[in-house]
């Protein structure tokens, strides 16, 4: 862990080290309690204010005081070789609400709920075929990867077979070490390219999918740009594919690790709902910082002034194991009531799919539970390996037994 102090005349690099399976640096716990926004030096762009605690997280997410729009205007601050396009997570106000009425009617609670019954089989589906393979079984590709995957891919009419040529690509979005900007830039290409032919084929011969919804509002109503609807396309399949795959195996790696709690759910399957929302907090999804967000006016934020045309970088995982919120912060309670984790994000830019991840993580843990009530890691948990050089957090691989 960081031995770094915070007394620098110079701002300290960041990231202080690099992070360690879910482990959060105790730094941060220290500089909640005395300096929760701090001047860093990230590897690529300005410096920026690391912003640490809930409070200034909720304000710098959800404040319009701060742009995202305006990352475009500077060299922002970063961990990656390039500035990732981020589309509707990059815009602001006007631009954001057009893009996001196209999707509104898509993700709300009652269409998503009219998904479980599907997706409930698709769990069922890969845990007999973990079964009828025979143990161990790998939980990250032959449930995680899979699931997450079959989801998205069936929502926004992405052929699934296709995943195995489009599934690396998406790396290119949140590389941070693993990747060379020539490899990042023509990865996203190809995804951009993948997409923009699937638009063209939906525009000829519509279906019953997102894509298909997505070009005929876009050419009746809102007037998206190709590219726009190519990048937007983009996003949503990364973080339906890549983040929720991550965030299920982390989430299990979390259980397998707290046996009491996991005996709990298990005797108690209605703290389920809790127990998801209790995942989102304590699991430290971002490896360490969110994108960068540009001060529009000066603003005071813990008694720092952070003026106009400075950047903050968000540190979720920090003030979500924030004490002055979250009681007894570092520990993982599945019975845990108050609960207003950022794990969806806050304000403008709050995650859209949020309740499609609650179900297909509800969905997926509560199938698992029941179906494999034994299950237990196959090897030593310290012989797990997983992914370096990346903004997300993941195992490469879960061998179970059950």
């Amino acid at each position: 862990m960081s031995d770094q102090t915070m007394d620098h005349t110079t701002p300290p690099g960041y990231p202080f080290n690099e992070a360690e399976a879910l482990e959060l640096d105790p730094l941060y716990q220290q500089l909640r309690a005395e300096q929760p926004v701090l001047r860093v030096s990230c590897p690529y762009g300005e410096d920026a204010w690391l912003v640490t605690n809930h409070a200034d997280m909720k304000t710098i997410l959800g404040d319009p005081r701060f742009s995202r729009a305006a990352a475009a205007q500077h060299d922002e601050s970063r961990l990656t070789p390039l500035p990732i396009n981020t589309s509707i997570l990059g815009m602001d106000s006007h631009d954001h609400a057009r893009l996001r009425r196209l999707l509104s009617k898509v993700f709300t609670m009652r269409r998503v709920e009219l998904l479980r019954p599907k997706i409930e089989r698709e769990a069922d589906r890969l845990v007999d075929a973990l079964v009828a393979a025979g143990e161990p079984g790998d939980l990250m590709e032959g449930f995680a990867v899979p699931f997450a995957g079959t989801v998205i891919c069936d929502l926004l009419g992405v052929p699934f077979e296709d995943r195995e040529e489009f599934r690396g690509w998406l790396d290119a979005f949140s590389a941070t070490t693993v990747m060379s900007e020539d490899e990042i830039e023509a990865d996203t290409q190809r995804l951009y390219d993948y997409i923009g032919k699937l638009m063209v084929s939906r525009r000829q011969e519509p279906q019953d999918d997102l894509i298909s919804a997505m070009v005929k509002a876009s050419d009746e109503e809102d007037k998206l740009s190709e590219q726009e609807l190519i990048e937007l396309a983009s996003v949503l399949l990364i973080a339906g594919h890549e983040t929720v795959s991550s965030q299920l195996i982390d989430s299990l790696y979390v259980l397998l690790t707290h046996p009491d709690q996991l005996g709990l759910l298990q005797r108690q399957p209605d703290l389920l709902p809790g127990a998801v929302e209790e995942l989102m907090r304590y699991v430290p999804l971002i490896s360490h910082v969110t994108f960068a967000r540009y001060a529009t006016e000066d603003v005071e934020l813990s008694g720092t002034l952070v003026r106009a045309g400075e950047s903050v970088l968000p540190a979720i995982p920090s003030a979500n194991r924030d004490e002055a919120v979250f009681q007894d912060a570092d520990r993982f309670d599945v019975t845990r009531e108050h609960n207003p984790h950022l794990g969806f994000g806050y304000g403008i830019h709050r995650c859209l799919g949020a309740p499609l991840a609650r179900l297909e993580m509800q969905v997926a843990l509560e199938t698992l539970l029941t179906r494999l009530p034994d299950m237990r890691c196959a090897i030593p948990l310290e012989s797990l390996e997983w992914k370096d050089g990346m903004q997300v957090r993941s195992l490469l691989q879960l061998p179970v037994q059950w």
